[in-house]
């Protein structure tokens, strides 16, 4: 998650324990002898930054005297378009993604400008390439020749979907030393959506987990990141355009956006360098490109045997499955943090019932429902324990009139009532504290999962992002389900049994809607509508619960 997100996260959680410790901690209303106490991330990556003062400026390039030719490969998935000059991945078109909410919207391009490029020391220009398919195979073939007369032989596979095999072959007719020579990993801008994210993933020897840096990329530069709008700085006097950093021992880096990632996979582990940069003319700091670079080891060369270097890459959505498929950690591009034990069983739920019913409106609906039905033995207990805090305020308010200036009597004669009737007054807070992980697994999901890009649901066009009704028209998009989200919390809270002051609940039934409206007004329509359905079923079962309980039994005296 980015800054902006896990505070909204924070915000959330705080309110959520806020509200409930207020219904069963909040002030009580004082006897009349005694004062009232006082209230309590569709981008398209694209050119690449420029170089970093920290490392030497590389040997201006040459145009190559033969013409640049392009050549495809593709499956039923993908398609990808490369170029004989570097050998490099110029763009891939995912065939299952529309680029556009439309529905003659040509498929995503993401502008893989300079991937797998392969720089040698010295270089004036960029390696021409006879370029061939493979026989047989799914694959095409570069061979091409380095300075100094060694044979480079390049064979990239594509395999079912989304993940390829550049296999890169050296022979030399004499014996030869190699020297180490750098990959290009490719490079991100920044793109004009709101919503969207840009980062880089790197993985440490395959042991730690990944390093996600799209929080840090301008930390990288020394320069203010934007958080909640604020930090920023419009005079870019003094900082540096671009900033490369060293990330030794990597068993793999990705480039990522909200919904898409290259993640690029070396033999060995490797010395990646992560540029970021800034747009000269841009009116403030923020960092909008990113690149990333893999070192490979010099080779000693045998004469007449080949010495092949294998590399994996993965150029496409987010799916979880996918990437856990491509391999061990990558599935860890996804960034679900510290509850990704419980993110991932939720979005398989969430894929399944789309399966069931293909619309995931109604995916997230069966989902919510779910959830509510797993919790609904522990809510109704902690409601029917409210009710019964609820019975015995009287009681409570008779021992605090009597013992006002004894306060350790007090609590030991209201844990001695509380224990005659049974009642315990923290039951109320374990179902909410259960909740919690559920609710943070559901709105690190339902940001991010590229399943609910374009997915339509009633008059929602996509509930990956706000409704953005009338946007254009009227001065601020009309966006309907944070209103249906602040109207049930509203209801759920007039509706909640409470042992507090009454006063302070009204301000309470009208404050937490409030705050609420303002949190989820620019969210994403997803997590807006599950908030909004589990609510609506809480509001059932307080109902039903209040029908079915209504004879309580008479508080002991």
């Amino acid at each position: 998650m980015n800054k902006t997100e896990k505070l909204w996260v924070a915000l959330l959680v705080a309110a959520l324990v806020g509200y409930l410790a207020w219904q069963q901690f909040g002030p009580k209303p004082a006897p009349a002898q005694a004062p009232a106490p006082t209230p309590a991330a569709q981008a398209a990556p694209s050119a690449a930054p420029a170089p970093a003062p920290e490392r030497p400026a590389p040997t201006p390039v040459l145009k190559p005297t033969v013409p640049e030719t392009f050549h495809t490969l593709g499956n039923k998935a993908v398609s990808l378009t490369f170029s004989n000059h570097g050998a490099r991945l110029e763009r891939a078109e995912l065939k299952h993604f529309r680029a556009e909410n439309t529905e003659d919207s040509a498929p995503v391009t993401l502008e893989t400008e300079s991937l797998l490029n392969l720089t040698f020391p010295g270089d004036a220009q960029p390696l021409v390439y006879a370029v061939a398919p493979v026989p047989g195979e799914n694959a095409l073939r570069f061979d091409a020749t380095l300075p100094g007369g060694v044979r480079l032989e390049r064979t990239v596979t594509l395999g079912a979907d989304y993940a390829l095999t550049v296999r890169d072959a050296f022979l030399a007719e004499q014996d030869t030393d190699l020297p180490g020579y750098t990959l290009s990993a490719g490079a991100l801008r920044k793109p004009e959506v709101s919503g969207e994210i840009l980062g880089v993933d790197l993985l440490a020897d395959g042991e730690r987990k990944p390093e996600h840096l799209e929080t840090q990329l301008g930390d990288l530069i020394g320069a203010p990141s934007a958080f909640l709008g604020c930090g920023t700085s419009s005079d870019p006097t003094g900082v540096p355009l671009s900033r490369t950093v060293p990330y030794p021992a990597q068993t793999w880096a990705a480039l990522k956006t909200r919904f898409f990632v290259t993640l690029v996979q070396p033999p060995t582990p490797a010395t990646a360098h992560v540029t970021v940069g800034r747009d000269p003319n841009a009116p403030t700091m923020k960092i909008d490109r990113v690149s990333a670079t893999l070192d490979y080891p010099p080779l000693r060369l045998q004469a007449g045997v080949r010495s092949a270097v294998e590399t994996r890459l993965y150029v496409g959505p987010k799916e979880l499955s996918r990437l856990n498929a491509f391999g061990e950690h990558a599935g860890q591009v996804m960034d679900f943090g510290f509850f990704g034990w419980l993110c991932g069983p939720l979005l398989w739920l969430l894929n399944f019932f789309d399966r069931l019913i293909p619309n995931y409106g109604v995916a997230i609906i069966l989902l919510t429902l779910l959830v509510r039905i797993v919790f609904w033995p522990l809510t109704h207990k902690s409601t029917v324990a409210m009710r019964k805090m609820t019975a015995i305020q009287p009681q409570i308010k008779d021992i605090q009139a009597r013992f006002k200036d004894n306060p350790q009597k007090i609590q030991q004669e209201t844990f001695k009532l509380y224990r005659e009737n049974k009642v315990n007054p923290f039951s109320s807070c374990l179902p909410l504290l259960i909740q919690i992980p559920i609710f943070i697994a559901l709105f690190v999901v339902l940001r991010s999962a590229v399943e609910l890009r374009f997915a339509g649901f009633l008059w929602i066009a996509d509930l990956s992002q706000p409704e953005n009704l009338f946007a254009g028209v009227l001065p601020v998009p009309l966006n309907i389900l944070p209103i249906l989200t602040a109207v049930t919390m509203g209801l759920q809270t007039h509706l909640s049994p409470s042992t507090g002051d009454p006063a302070q609940k009204r301000m309470m039934t009208w404050m937490m809607p409030i705050m609420l409206l303002f949190m989820f007004y620019s969210m994403p329509s997803a997590l807006c509508l599950y908030w909004t359905v589990s609510q609506a079923l809480s509001i059932l079962q307080m109902w039903h619960i209040q029908r079915t309980t209504k004879a309580l039994p008479a508080p002991a005296k």
